[in-house]
């Protein structure tokens, strides 16, 4: 069997071996594009795929375990295989991967005593029972098994979290335990402070360095580290940025192809590297994450375009292009191949259905009756939107409300009027509802859980518990007698298009689509605000119309032959009788940006 070994350098069956890495999850591609991501990264003349494995996906509720479909990582490792591809896989706890809570499961946040991402005893058994499902299915994979994985993560970027060795240290030993064989490593920023507390060095664990760009300054500050420590190791740069992510209200992140391609050609020169991202793909359901600033989370956007080599579909951009000619200019010896190539559809679906959620939220949540407001948490949800609802009576003909505490926007609606709108820093503030006093009047509030923090400190703190955690004040007083409908949304199937729809509030849009072809498409939800949108029963993610982004991608592997469903459900009360499928993604222009 072949053997890789890490000395002085990377050696692959006893000869030098220069790893050409590129990054294509396979959570965030549709599997049936798995293949086409892969022969393009083979074409590029790479030798070799990364992937992180997210624990949310695999373990989205406690004990339930998920390796079909989009989650089949063993396929995903297969089909690089067949491919010739070599495999860096990162099966830490932790992957911040702009995914949601890092990929940490939501439900470890009903763990209230305990400490994630540390030598806690609770938080390591909760990763040893993962490991013992998910280990055994990679290990097969493993190179001197047979298969093609290289090496695998111990845990990710670390050294800008904490300095617990004795997690690091057990998390290794649960990786040995399970089987896993293959060199380990960690990868953290380059620089010393970093490196120091990240990094298993003095356990003899492989250290890589993360960074985009001044690749032999990087490099030079991860050598003086190994010399300090009398390691002789190669270089390598688990993340090589080669464009980033983007948030809503903010202007799209692009880089120059020419610039990107002679940098990296500055870490081949010293090293081996890994792209990040070679194909980003999208944030399929809820699963996109958030970046913590200060009192404000600003969620990322659906798509993971990441102006990487290969565009949100998977198909190579003129960055791809750029860095082929360099590879075949300096590294002759990488064979290259033509790139795959997919078409895109243009086509429109017609509404057949529209009902209020307030009319058909019985039909699709059961609900859960409380003195006060259970957080999602305490409603054990993880993901989506939470309805709160409370009938009471009206003291004056207008009344003070205020919800305190809650997370992360709010939309409260009296007698079915929405009366605000508020977003993380602005809940609390006053609103002013009109009634006829002495009359009873009914609130609903829909909290939107707009996706967790997936870097920093604040993956500790109490704002990743969704939903309202203190309770609603009507004057002074706390509201009481309250029902709450846990909206994760998994299964549409009991929407109930019979009921009424209402002007201004949250509604489900059924839309038929007939096709006498399947091909990739993006849906233009220009006209629309805000919400979620479901094709053939599967949540392709979130939409709003702040942009930058204004479409959904939509893989041909949802679609098929006939006729096709989708149903989008928006909380804006905007909507529009045909739902236009396009050939490629719609923006918004927002001052800043170079389209």
């Amino acid at each position: 069997m072949a053997r890789f070994e890490i000395k002085e350098d990377f050696y692959l069956d006893q000869q030098p071996f220069k790893i050409l890495s590129g990054a294509i999850h396979y959570f965030r591609v549709h599997p049936e594009d798995w293949y086409h991501s892969l022969y393009n990264l083979k074409a590029l003349g790479f030798n070799t795929v990364e992937t992180y494995v997210p624990w949310n996906l695999h373990e989205p509720k406690e004990g339930k375990f998920n390796f079909k479909g989009i989650a089949d990582v063993e396929r995903f490792l297969k089909i690089a295989q067949d491919l010739g591809l070599y495999a860096i896989v990162r099966p830490s706890p932790y992957i911040c991967a702009e995914w949601e809570f890092g990929g940490l499961p939501a439900w470890l946040l009903e763990k209230k005593e305990m400490r994630i991402r540390s030598s806690d005893s609770q938080f390591l058994a909760c990763i040893e029972h993962y490991y013992e499902q998910l280990l055994p299915r990679l290990a097969p994979f493993e190179l001197e098994n047979g298969g093609n994985i290289l090496m695998m993560q111990v845990e990710n970027e670390y050294g800008s979290y904490g300095e617990d060795k004795t997690y690091l240290r057990a998390v290794k030993r649960l990786m040995r335990r399970a089987g896993i064989r293959c060199p380990l490593f960690t990868s953290d920023g380059p620089w010393r402070a970093t490196l120091r507390a990240g990094s298993m060095i003095e356990d003899d664990i492989f250290t890589t360095g993360n960074f985009g760009s001044k690749a032999d300054y990087n490099f030079s500050q991860m050598q003086e580290f190994f010399d300090e420590h009398g390691k002789k190791w190669p270089l390598m740069c688990m993340e090589f940025w080669d464009g980033w992510f983007n948030r809503w209200k903010e202007p799209i992140i692009r880089r120059d192809g020419e610039e990107l391609a002679e940098a990296i050609h500055e870490v081949l020169k010293r090293g081996s590297i890994n792209l990040y991202m070679f194909h980003g793909g999208t944030n399929f359901g809820f699963m996109n994450g958030c970046s913590a600033r200060g009192t404000t989370d600003l969620p990322q956007v659906t798509s993971y375009d990441y102006d990487a080599l290969l565009n949100e579909q998977g198909n190579p951009t003129a960055k791809y292009f750029a860095v082929k000619q360099m590879i075949a200019t300096h590294y002759p010896d990488y064979p290259q191949l033509e790139p795959l190539v997919k078409e895109s559809i243009e086509t429109s679906a017609c509404l057949v259905d529209k009902v209020s959620l307030f009319e058909t939220v019985d039909s699709i949540a059961k609900p859960i009756e409380s003195l006060y407001p259970l957080s999602a948490t305490e409603l054990g949800q993880g993901y989506g939107y939470t309805l709160y609802q409370v009938e009471d009576t009206w003291d004056a003909d207008e009344e003070r409300l205020r919800v305190i505490d809650a997370r992360d926007r709010m939309q409260l609606y009296l007698n079915g009027h929405l009366q605000a709108t508020q977003y993380q820093t602005e809940i609390g503030e006053d609103i002013f509802c009109k009634a006829k006093k002495k009359a009873l009047a009914h609130i609903d509030i829909l909290i939107e859980n707009m996706g967790r923090v997936n870097y920093g400190h604040k993956l500790l703190a109490d704002t990743q518990t969704k939903g309202i955690r203190q309770g609603v004040c009507k004057d002074l007083h706390f509201m009481l007698g309250w029902k709450q409908y846990a909206l994760e949304l998994d299964t549409l199937d009991g929407l109930d298009f019979s009921k009424e729809w209402k002007e201004g509030q949250p509604a489900f849009y059924r839309y038929h689509l007939q096709l006498d072809r399947v091909k990739d498409s993006f849906i233009d939800l220009s006209g629309f605000g805000k919400g979620v949108v479901f094709v053939n029963g599967v949540n392709i993610g979130r939409f709003w119309d702040v942009g930058p982004t204004l479409s959904l991608y939509v893989p041909h592997g949802l679609l098929k032959e006939g006729e096709n469903e989708m149903i989008v459900f928006e909380t804006e009360g905007r909507y529009q009788e045909t739902l236009p499928l396009v050939s490629q993604p719609i923006f918004k222009i927002i001052k800043g940006e170079n389209l």
